[in-house]
């Protein structure tokens, strides 16, 4: 596998930033980001192909010998260039992107570390190899890039001269420390769930191909499908049998898993706070369900038996995208600009259903980003799949939580506009720097925003929307505490299906699909939302205090969505400093 050497890319990237015309800080600290981008181009192509840089999309990730040393050696190397330029870099603004950047070389170290320290080297390998390829082969990428996929493929079989089977690589390298008793497997359930979801990502890469015409992909294709079923039947006779029953992590490798995603307060805090807005929000779910229910002409009033009725209404799968795109979303656009909660691009918003291989590779309703880098206009996409496989690997006809009249309002709001869509495109079409995007990246402000876009347009919403707003806020609050309540042993998981089933009245494959997010499909991550949404109230709250009748919603809103990805606590401070003065100086006759 070729990999281009990390100190001739340094070096390429300081000469660029020597010899550039400075036009604005923003493009400076850009060519500052080409140091980190070079360590994620080398050692993950995928990733930064995704995000817009072209210069990887024939490369492949590294998983080749002694991995994790190499990969933390090189981000030491960045970390060192980019404190150098730190100590040179007088614009404020520069300095603070160069912090981020070496705070994200710092945390990537340090989970490197720990998972090597911890756990077995295994993860979802096909997901992945599904996403590298429909990165390149999808509408919104010029025709020039999609050829590159063939290449990339070739190099996941080892045709291409120099490469190595990708299969064989992750055999390998599971192997060469599988007798190590003190590591530990991969959670069972994970396992054969991606073993069940297989089959759909092999046919998806296939689709890709034939969707695109790239008929001379059939003998690669036959040889890529050939040793995945081998790598499958690998996985079941070695892997299964190091496979562990306990989803637990250490209490380190959790803590870690927290602070990655933007959560830097206790867990044990985290779940109090979470504690308490699920009880004020479920009653005030009580108080709205009565209401909806003498609208609809229903006779029951729990709103545990509201929200049941409300999902006997399923959308046919011809229905959906006409019933977001003709009602949902002009009226949601109308209501925004109505209202000045926030400025709106003057194009149309991509929404689609997801095809049985993207449903596999992420069973829930999600925004797929556009390319934050080289953006020659292509964007976000809200992506809605039909179902959840289950690990039968047959999708569960139950899975009603996403697909009837009353959800479209929030879920819009959420990964639509004025939510992901709309913060991916303000960062693209505003200008917001690299560091601040995507190195700053994290959780907590992502789905904190998302949170807060369906809070603000509740208001103005369907009485029976407004009942399953205040639902998936519920089942944010849920995930705070149930995430680290299984995680420290406060409760098991039965315990947190019953309130996921009947406190929450989520379907029983969704309730599986939080339960395996919370215990082995990304640990921590789903408290991010409910953390996230409360700072960003926090701030909201403070502004408007310090601001009174001053305060402009919309200006607010916009100056978020201007600071691109900022942990919270540095965003807090920016909205201190900075808007608040601004505004408070504006306001002056």
């Amino acid at each position: 596998m070729y990999v281009r050497s990390l100190s001739v890319v340094l070096l390429l990237a300081l000469s660029s930033v020597l010899s550039a015309q400075e036009t604005s800080w923003v493009e400076r600290s850009n060519r500052h980001a080409e140091v980190m981008m070079a360590v994620r181009g080398a050692f993950q192509p995928e990733f930064t192909s995704f995000f817009g840089v072209s210069d990887y999309d024939e490369q492949v990730f590294d998983l080749g010998p002694r991995l994790g040393e190499r990969y933390r050696a090189a981000l030491r190397e960045a970390r060192a260039e980019l404190q150098r330029r730190l100590a040179d870099e007088r614009d404020a603004n520069v300095r603070q992107d160069l912090e981020i950047m070496i705070a994200a070389a710092e945390q990537e170290i340090e989970g490197s570390a720990l998972g090597e320290k911890y756990e077995l080297p295994w993860f979802p390998l096909m997901q992945a190899l599904f996403i590298g390829h429909r990165t390149l082969l999808q509408p919104q990428v010029a025709a020039a890039r999609r050829s590159a996929a063939l290449v990339r493929l070739r190099r996941y079989t080892g045709l291409a001269a120099g490469s190595e089977s990708i299969f064989a690589q992750a055999r390998a390298r599971f192997e060469e420390r599988m007798a190590d008793e003190n590591l530990l497997g991969p959670v069972r359930l994970e396992v054969e769930q991606a073993l069940a979801d297989q089959p759909a990502l092999v046919a998806g890469i296939r689709q890709l191909y034939e969707e695109f015409g790239m008929a001379e992909a059939g003998e690669v294709l036959d040889v890529f499908e050939q040793q995945a079923a081998e790598y499958a039947a690998w996985q079941r006779e070695v892997v299964l049998a190091r496979a562990r029953d306990d989803f637990r992590r250490p209490a380190e490798l959790y803590a870690f898993q927290l602070k990655s995603v933007g959560v830097d307060i206790d867990p044990r805090l985290l779940m109090q706070r979470a504690q308490v807005n699920f009880m004020e929000t479920r009653a005030a779910m009580q108080a709205l369900a009565p209401v909806v229910a003498e609208q609809k002409g229903l006779k029951v009033t729990d709103y545990r038996d509201v929200i049941r009725a409300l999902k006997q209404e399923q959308l046919g799968t011809d229905e959906i995208e006409p019933y977001y795109r003709e009602q949902v979303i002009p009226e949601l656009e109308r209501l925004i600009a109505e209202h000045g909660i926030v400025e709106l691009p003057g194009r149309p918003m991509i929404m689609r259903l997801a095809s049985a291989a993207e449903t596999a590779a992420q069973p829930a309703p999600h925004m797929q980003p556009p390319p934050l880098v080289n953006n020659t206009g292509q964007m976000g996409q809200f992506v809605l799949p039909l179902g959840n496989p289950g690990i039968a690997g047959e999708v569960d006809s139950n899975y009603d939580d996403f697909n009837y009249p009353a959800v479209a309002w929030t879920l819009t709001a959420h990964e639509g506009r004025p939510g992901h869509e709309l913060q991916f495109t303000a960062m693209v079409e505003r200008g917001v720097s690299l560091a601040r995007s995507l190195f700053a990246f994290n959780s907590a402000n992502v789905e904190g925003w998302a949170l807060y876009a369906e809070a603000e347009m509740v208001p103005y919403e369907p009485l029976e929307g407004q009942l399953i707003a205040l639902q998936f806020r519920l089942m944010r609050a849920a995930r705070a505490m149930l995430d680290p309540m299984l995680n420290l042993e406060l409760i098991s998981r039965a315990e947190a299906e019953r309130v996921l089933r009947e406190e929450v009245v989520l379907s029983a494959p969704m309730t599986r699909q939080e339960l395996d997010r919370y215990t082995f499909r990304s640990p921590g991550q789903a408290t991010s939302y409910f953390y996230g949404y409360s700072r960003i109230l926090e701030m909201r709250a403070e502004t408007e205090l310090a601001l009174g009748e001053r305060f402009d919603r919309l200006e607010f809103n916009n100056f978020l969505l201007d600071q691109g990805l900022l942990p919270l606590d540095l965003l807090a401070e920016i909205v201190r400093t900075g808007f608040v003065p601004a505004q408070r100086a504006k306001a002056r006759p």
